[in-house]
């Protein structure tokens, strides 16, 4: 059984940034892959970043060079930094473990991109 806490939203201005925050209940040397995916209201859940066990990322082409994703095995926390924010990012984002076949979901912390 994993836990995971999401936070850091937030409403933020066109342009800003934001840093969202995963926490884990377990060792997170133990989950194979750790994503956010973001739910827009009306909208389907839809894939915004992984990150591998070693490291590797992958990222929606809608956020390359604007969301970087990174772990900190020390913390058992996966983060997701985002810059340059649009209104088209306003959405609940939720932090996805996956380990052992079983897919975990946070509870999703809303984002929201304003003027």
């Amino acid at each position: 059984q994993v836990q995971l806490v999401d936070s850091g939203g937030g409403l933020v201005q066109p342009g800003g940034s934001l840093r969202l925050s995963c926490a884990a209940s377990i060792n997170i040397n133990s989950i194979s892959h750790l994503a956010w995916y973001r739910q827009a209201p009306g909208k389907e859940r839809e894939f915004v970043a992984r990150i591998s066990i070693l490291g590797r990322t992958t990222y929606a082409d809608s956020v390359k060079g604007r969301f970087t994703i990174s772990r900190d095995n020390a913390k058992n926390t996966v983060f997701l930094q985002m810059n340059s924010l649009k209104p088209d990012d306003t959405a609940v984002y939720l932090c996805r473990a996956s380990r052992l076949g079983i897919d975990y979901w946070g509870q999703g912390t809303q984002v929201t991109v304003s003027s």
